[in-house]
């Protein structure tokens, strides 16, 4: 209760504090102010024989992350702050990293809690440290407490070292739904349902209060896909047979240091002193006032001209290949900057397909999907840009029903193993109030021109005929789903029947379908088009959407701050709340949805 006070008033010190400095002088001085903050923050000389420090609590997102102005000063005040980088940046840090003769080791530096970052994402940076070990480069790890997620990095390590009180988590994958028909039903809240396919699992927390058997056995064979591919690379990092790492999984789940070393999960045990002392032997460096060792993050790292020059491929060039991120639920029209707005990515990709200096297009996909008009007004200039430049798509963490009907018509579809995607069907989900308002003594009455006229209402339920209408737009979508997936993948729609349903894959088993033409990452599209684009070494990357401004995002959210750290209870209402907020990106003018189950979550 203490942090979470802590937390929660700091939140409110940073809104505060954020609307005074607004009022006093304005929205250019304080931007100027917290720039000027920030940056003096991040100077950091890089010298000879320097350690880079890679954070493992640092977020890895697609796109460039954007704090709001509360949020910035919140995080301050906290004392915890918390960051997030570009994957693609990352990657591109790592392999200039691995070329700097002045980088003679990194530091994979554990966090106080679980890495936010997902499955696919972790992928990708597992492989670049593989290739910075493989540079000749030495990695060491250090945590007090292992979290899988971080311990799956930590494994490819030249060495891993335990506090003398630390654990290691090594106890597989969970993945809770939370169920809320009972709560509708207590409430008088009235809920209906059209859809197609029987995995199609989004509509159970409303109707059910337990999971389908279809949905049970979808889920059950994900996270075993999930966990294979999770812990195979770290049996082979780690020397370890799979029957060491299931008795580990089924005996022990988390490990006290003595257990982690004698199951060879770790290396070594020692303080954080010991480790530094590390460091100092690899940099020739006696200890000083202001750090142990010769180090530089890997944030100020991304900064220096190498790494920027890099990312950005050759800047003389006028040959570009556009990487378009697509991150969040899919709404219609032009949505906020966490969401994928139908109308304003469709826009985005219009203008680079009419642009003669972009010679091709990467469409990275990180999204459980959403409305099916969206989706559809975006995967039309998809297609129309696949007739006039290359195309691939690279799916992120997720990339499933909504999120597969936008990358169907691309070129070539990338996917890490552990990519969720799939997820073919469609449905509506449709609530009414009658109960609950007629309890409290609210009734509603009215006059129309006809028997569907008041088909939106809320006040009522659909009678068995308007379910029906809705039923068949349900039932039309959904067969525009499966001939586009058919078209675009050159499949039997017998087939593409037989693999729809609703049912959600991972990258792996979507590659042996046929929804998915090859495993790789975010890099092996972009090296993609440019084969086929024919660019040889000659181009340049530039990334969509552009950056906001500060004053753009201070606008947008001024008031709006995100808590640190949070007691269990307040994280089960927070869970509720998330659950809840998704009912606000339901916008579809028809109210069809092409979607995950609402916030799977994998643990």
């Amino acid at each position: 209760m203490k942090d979470f006070l802590k937390y929660t008033l700091a939140s409110l010190v940073g809104n505060l504090l954020g609307l005074i400095l607004l009022t006093i002088f304005g929205i250019g001085g304080l931007a100027f102010l917290i720039v000027a903050s920030t940056s003096k923050k991040a100077e950091t000389g890089l010298t000879d024989k320097s350690v880079l420090v890679f954070d493992l609590s640092l977020g890895i997102s697609d796109t460039s992350p954007e704090s709001t102005a509360p949020e910035v000063l919140q995080k301050t005040l906290a004392e915890d702050p918390t960051g997030s980088m570009q994957l693609r940046l990352l990657l591109e840090t790592l392999a200039r990293a691995s070329q700097d003769d002045q980088i003679v080791a990194l530091y994979l530096r554990g966090a106080s809690g679980t890495t936010p970052t997902g499955f696919a994402n972790l992928k990708e940076v597992r492989q670049a440290l593989e290739r910075f070990r493989e540079a000749g480069k030495t990695i060491i790890a250090y945590d007090t407490d292992w979290t899988e997620r971080e311990y799956y990095l930590a494994s490819v390590a030249d060495t891993v070292v335990i506090h003398p009180m630390g654990t290691v988590e090594m106890n597989g994958l969970s993945s809770e739904t939370m169920f809320l028909a009972g709560a509708m039903e207590k409430f008088g809240v009235g809920v209906q349902v059209t859809r197609v396919g029987e995995y199609k699992s989004a509509v159970e927390p409303f109707l059910r209060q337990e999971m389908s058997p279809e949905n049970r056995e979808q889920t059950r064979q994900l996270l075993a896909d999930l966990w294979g591919e999770f812990v195979l690379p770290i049996q082979e990092s780690r020397s370890l047979s799979a029957p060491q790492v299931r008795e580990i999984v089924e005996q022990n789940g988390i490990l006290v240091a003595e257990d982690a070393v004698d199951r060879q999960l770790v290396d070594r045990i020692a303080y954080t002193d010991e480790v530094a002392a590390d460091f100092r032997e690899l940099t020739g460096e006696k200890e000083k006032e202001k750090q142990p060792f010769e180090q530089i993050g890997v944030a100020a790292y991304a900064k220096t001209p190498e790494v920027v020059k890099m990312a950005a491929g050759d800047v003389t060039s006028r040959n570009t290949i556009a990487v378009v991120y697509a991150d969040g639920e899919i709404v219609d029209g032009r949505g906020l900057s966490s969401q994928i707005g139908g109308d304003r990515l469709a826009s985005e990709l219009q203008k680079l397909r009419r642009d003669e200096d972009v010679k091709g297009v990467v469409l990275r996909v990180n999204s459980p999907g959403g409305s099916a008009t969206a989706s559809e007004v975006i995967g039309r200039e998809v297609e129309l840009m696949r007739e006039e430049k290359p195309i691939m798509v690279s799916m992120g963490n997720y990339a499933a029903s909504g999120g597969y009907w936008i990358s169907m018509a691309g070129d070539r579809i990338f996917a890490e193993p552990n990519t969720i995607t799939g997820s073919i069907g469609v449905f509506g989900l449709l609530f009414n109030l009658q109960e609950i308002a007629n309890e409290n003594g609210i009734t509603w009455d009215g006059v129309k021109t006809g028997p569907f006229a008041d088909l939106d209402s809320s006040s009522r339920p659909k009678t068995p005929e308007e379910l029906e209408r809705i039923q068949a737009i349900v039932d039309l979508i959904y067969d525009r789903f499966i001939a586009g997936v058919a078209e675009f993948r050159k499949l039997p729609e017998t087939q593409v029947e037989e693999i729809a349903q609703g049912r959600i894959w991972s990258g792996m088993q979507a590659q042996e379908l046929g929804l998915v033409d090859e495993i790789g990452g975010l890099e092996d599209a972009i090296v993609a088009v440019a084969e086929k684009a024919e660019l040889g070494d000659d181009w340049k990357i530039e990334e969509y959407p552009k950056t906001r401004s500060f004053e753009e995002r201070l606008l947008e959210s001024l008031v709006i701050g995100e808590v640190g750290q949070t007691d269990p209870l307040t994280a089960e209402l927070m869970q509720l709340y998330q659950e809840l907020a998704v009912l606000r990106n339901l916008n579809d003018p028809r109210g069809v949805y092409t979607r995950l189950p609402f916030n799977l979550r994998i643990d």
